[in-house]
């Protein structure tokens, strides 16, 4: 019997907290099997954002820019509370063009 092997890269954003205070965060891209092979990604950065509940951004955490080339790119950002709920994002820019986002819902 055959069977097909998923690749490709997911892009994962980790929180961990309670309530408006973040503990911990984390942003990065995992990639499998052939995906792994390739050259990775070049130029890029990871951003966090975070939105009131009227999808206001009210903060942007910038990420440098890393010129090397990486397969797994990651970042991690300082613990803080937040001043309102709403929603936290990790975004992953490629020579400056946002490729992928990942949101979580901050609510009572």
């Amino acid at each position: 019997m055959s069977m097909k092997i998923p690749t490709g890269c997911m892009f994962t954003h980790i929180i961990r907290g309670g309530g408006r205070r973040i503990t911990y965060q984390n942003a990065g891209v995992d990639c499998a099997f052939v995906a792994a092979l390739s050259s990775g990604f070049c130029n890029w950065r990871i951003d966090f954002t975070y939105a009131d509940t009227d999808n206001r951004t009210y903060r942007t955490s910038r990420g440098r820019t890393h010129t090397e080339c990486r397969i797994d790119p990651m970042r991690n950002n300082s613990p803080q509370t937040l001043p309102r709920y709403g929603k936290a994002c990790a975004r992953l820019y490629v020579n400056g063009v946002r490729r992928v986002s990942q949101c979580h819902h901050i609510t009572k």
